[in-house]
């Protein structure tokens, strides 16, 4: 690899006989020369060939023989070129060698629909757009680690099978486990976050894989996916959490928009706008009076639906001139039971969730730190307390208050490209393949 040249770096290699390698982008064959464009991950370049006169011209023979996204390594020499549209810049082609040449016709275009596409990932991940996501998401998740390691963060790796419910007894992934024992697929990193605190870790971090085996097929609905989660101490309300999270998304946007912000521009014509701090904040009852106003009342549930949260987000961005809101003080009914109720109405959560452009990326709250009360509370919900009794145990012993909340990865990079694909295929194109 140490001879191989990007191309994003061609312009300081004018005048130089270099090697390029990557995938065959287009192909035009005349009678006197040949051009090729050839894509690798950092861009695209002309290659260009001149027909000798002979029968021997083994080069123009190779490309003739050669078929789109063939993966190919090129020699030759960079030279400068005016009027060629990619950079301005155009190999002249020395040699010549294919390392795989692709069967016609391709499987798929651009224009496949989706589960074509995503039969044949390997080929539609090629394509630059595609890539730029996860490149963003690269980039977003390097810069979520540095506010985490400037701000005293640790990083804890919890378990994925486990011996009961995380969240509830619902949406479980059941596998079975040694001496016909059933265990658990993690629907979450929670308990263990908890445990970090009662352990004196103080702040952690996880970026992980979790499941929920819920059979809802929406956009909102993952079976697996990854969740980025914090958990802090000493917090005197979940009001330092929302401090806490809108600094480190205001720090990953902003690096997300000074190495990217360009190309999502030119590639998705989306602006990538760097929020101010504080970010608003209404609570649930004051956000269902505003939408109540607009003709959207909300009865069946103790919560925002998809319209909703939409409707309220566009209100936030008239009125406030800003993309994210914080929707607090949710009913305990509709809530985790750990999590801790106000003091003035115990009805009530002191607890969050984040929307960004219409779309709920980030559920918080303080925690409920006071092993009485935690038993109380899962009581009410009508929890059987003997599973739960060694995650009781983490607070029996000076557990000191503490709060968190966990972002789903792929709701925030929707947040970043502004539904640049629609809600129903984004989660596919920012995954690998289908989950089975």
């Amino acid at each position: 690899m140490k001879n191989r040249i990007l191309i994003k770096n061609l312009k300081n290699c004018i005048g130089k006989t270099i090697v390029v390698k990557g995938f065959i982008d287009t192909i035009r064959d005349q009678k006197r020369m040949q051009f090729l464009v050839l894509r690798d991950h950092s861009g695209k370049v002309q290659l260009l060939h001149m027909k000798s006169k002979t029968e021997n011209d083994s080069i123009a023979s190779t490309v003739s023989s050669l078929t789109t996204e063939s993966s190919v390594i090129v020699k030759g020499i960079v030279v400068e070129a005016p009027q060629v549209k990619l950079g301005g810049l155009e190999i002249q082609i020395s040699s010549i060698k294919i390392c795989n040449k692709a069967e016609i016709p391709l499987p798929i275009t651009p224009n496949s629909n989706l589960d074509k596409q995503m039969d044949w990932r390997q080929i539609s991940l090629r394509r630059p757009e595609n890539q730029l996501i996860f490149q963003v998401q690269t980039t977003m998740e390097q810069a979520m680690r540095e506010y985490w390691a400037n701000n005293g963060f640790i990083e804890i790796h919890s378990p994925k099978l486990m011996g009961t419910a995380s969240e509830s007894g619902a949406e479980l992934f059941k596998v079975q486990y040694f001496n016909n024992r059933t265990a658990y697929l993690a629907q979450s990193p929670q308990f263990y976050k908890q445990m970090a605190m009662a352990a004196g870790f103080d702040k952690v971090f996880e970026i992980a894989p979790v499941f929920r085996a819920n059979p809802s097929f929406t956009s909102r609905h993952d079976t697996e996916f990854t969740s980025i989660d914090m958990e802090i101490s000493w917090i005197n309300s979940h009001e330092d959490v929302m401090q806490l999270e809108e600094e480190w998304l205001a720090y990953a946007i902003a690096n997300i928009a000074k190495k990217h912000g360009k190309e999502i521009g030119e590639t998705f014509g989306v602006k990538v706008c760097i929020p101010s701090i504080p970010f608003p904040r209404i609570t649930l009852a004051e956000a269902r009076k505003i939408l109540k106003e607009q003709g959207h009342e909300i009865n069946h549930k103790a919560d925002l639906d998809p319209q909703g949260e939409r409707m309220l987000s566009d209100y936030i961005k008239k009125h406030y001139g800003h993309e994210f809101v914080f929707v607090t003080d949710y009913p305990a009914s509709v809530r985790a039971f750990y999590h801790m109720r106000n003091e003035n109405d115990h009805k009530l959560t002191k607890s969050f969730d984040l929307l960004w452009k219409g779309l709920e990326i980030t559920t918080g709250a303080q925690r409920e730190h006071r092993v009485n009360r935690l038993i109380k509370q899962a009581e009410e919900h009508g929890f059987n307390l003997e599973p739960l009794q060694y995650y009781f145990n983490f607070f029996r012993y000076g557990c000191p208050p503490h709060g968190g909340c966990g972002v789903g990865l792929t709701s925030f990079l929707i947040g970043v490209k502004s539904f640049f694909f629609k809600i129903s295929s984004l989660k596919y194109f920012l995954s690998f393949q289908y989950t089975l």
